[in-house]
């Protein structure tokens, strides 16, 4: 299958390579024309501007947009509206909000266009491990896009099956939960999901935080001689690793930030938040749901910008390694 990628930043261009790798067709496009030819030399077709990019598409057309929340993806969505055909489809993959999904799929449906929004988890590390992928829209068009989607994702190999999962309903695309894909209802579904998945990230990350934080502050003088701790916590994440209960993908990334920094001094611990935390505190709110971890877990990267703690080293450490997101001012 043939699709067009719109963003080639840190997650549209490895997005694009995988689908490659998987044997699918990709047209590239971004205004930055060094990073089209990236794609270029990596088999892509490169387009120069969004009316050759959509020439080159074959009709029935795919184009999937991997940009910032908000009003870029909102001007690019219009743009490719007006240069494209009844039955196309339009794929927001970024962090949208889902109330924003159901307007533009109704706005589309106008045009004959179909809209699908794929809540996408994976980061900077998709390209080897894969991405997956929370989908809402039409039913027609989701089905269409499964080769794209089994091409992203990591597969069944990546976990060690669910005990009873063989049991499930074998139709392919009802069962592609275990491949990593899953088809969440209608529009908005997808990035309604990938918003709590982003709420309970911040819960666990900030648990992981202020645990990392009272066995790093066991040493401070404050405390009496013989309740005195010197932690390796490097060796500690790492023990945790195998065998614990706590263990997952994010400890993983935190032991290797402790093994290359016990102090983590190069972080500042000013912990930014990028809009799907709050979403999910306002759909609590609004649902009258408790989510108290979540909510406190987003009040702490709050406070994180007015006083700063080590575990707030610990978070800007996790967020850099598993998604490449750098502290505001930096540098690095």
């Amino acid at each position: 299958m043939q699709i067009g990628m719109v963003g080639l930043g840190r997650m549209g261009a490895n997005m694009l390579r995988r689908i490659l790798r998987g044997g699918e067709q990709g047209v590239a496009y971004d205004r930055h024309p060094e990073k089209v030819a990236a794609l270029v030399g990596a088999g892509a077709q490169g387009a120069a501007d969004l009316d050759q990019f959509v020439s080159i598409l074959t009709p029935p057309r795919a184009a999937w947009l991997m940009l910032p929340a908000g009003e870029p993806t909102e001007i690019m969505l219009r743009e490719l509206a007006r240069r494209m055909s009844a039955g196309d489809i339009l794929i927001d993959g970024g962090n949208s909000f889902f109330k924003d999904d159901v307007r533009r799929a109704r706005e589309l449906a106008e045009r004959g266009l179909h809209y699908v929004d794929v809540g996408t988890s994976g980061g900077v590390w998709g390209l080897e491990r894969g991405y997956c992928m929370m989908i809402g829209g039409e039913p027609g068009p989701v089905q269409r896009l499964d080769p794209i989607f089994k091409a992203l994702a990591p597969g069944r190999a990546a976990a060690d099956r669910t005990p009873g999962r063989d049991r499930v309903a074998a139709a392919s695309f009802q069962n592609s939960a275990e491949q990593g894909y899953v088809h969440c209802g209608p529009a908005g579904a997808g990035h309604f999901v990938k918003m709590i998945h982003n709420g309970i990230e911040y819960g666990l990350m900030q648990a992981y935080a202020e645990g990392l934080d009272l066995m790093h502050n066991a040493r401070s003088e404050n405390q009496p001689a013989e309740y005195r701790y010197h932690f390796n916590l490097a060796d500690i994440t790492e023990v945790w690793r195998r065998g614990s209960v706590v263990g997952s993908w994010l400890l993983d990334l935190t032991a290797a930030a402790l093994l290359e920094q016990p102090d983590l001094e190069r972080y500042s611990g000013r912990v930014s938040d990028s809009g799907e935390g709050r979403w999910t505190v306002l759909s609590a709110v609004e649902g009258a749901v408790p989510a108290p971890v979540i909510t406190t877990a987003l009040y702490a990267r709050f406070r994180s910008r007015q006083e700063r703690s080590f575990a707030d080293r610990v978070l800007s450490a996790m967020r850099e390694k598993f998604g490449g997101h750098v502290e505001p001012g930096s540098g690095h």
